[in-house]
């Protein structure tokens, strides 16, 4: 199983898990993720990232105490519900670009002179 689209920068002053937790909620509430859909597991998604497994656990305890994931045995981690204080999509989508374009090292300048560059398809 691939993990879902999660950037984390270390360097932005948000601490890991939380990132990893708030784009979980944009990728759900934006649909990414529909409920049902099976997370990876604790482990993997670490790996991924290059995070400790116990980061990527606190990311998903927040949420199935929110009541957003369910964890069972068999199933692994699914999504149990859209979260209730979801930000609108293209928020969401502005918020994951801002954190690929930091962990490339873009600055806002170019960050921005890329998104004007597709908006007006040149």
């Amino acid at each position: 199983m691939s993990a879902p689209r999660i950037v984390v920068d270390v360097d932005n002053g948000v601490a890991p898990w939380r990132q990893v937790r708030d784009q979980l909620v944009r990728l759900i509430s934006g649909g990414v993720l529909p409920i049902g859909s099976r997370l990876p597991t604790i482990r993997q998604l670490a790996a991924d990232l290059g995070l400790a497994a116990g980061t990527v656990a606190r990311a998903y305890r927040e949420l199935e105490t929110e009541g957003v994931l369910t964890t069972g045995r068999r199933q692994g981690t699914v999504v149990a519900a859209l979260p209730s204080h979801a930000p609108d999509p293209l928020s969401a989508a502005a918020a994951e670009y801002v954190a690929v374009a930091r962990s490339l090292g873009a600055s806002e300048g170019e960050a921005l002179n890329a998104v004007r560059a597709h908006y007006v398809g040149e």
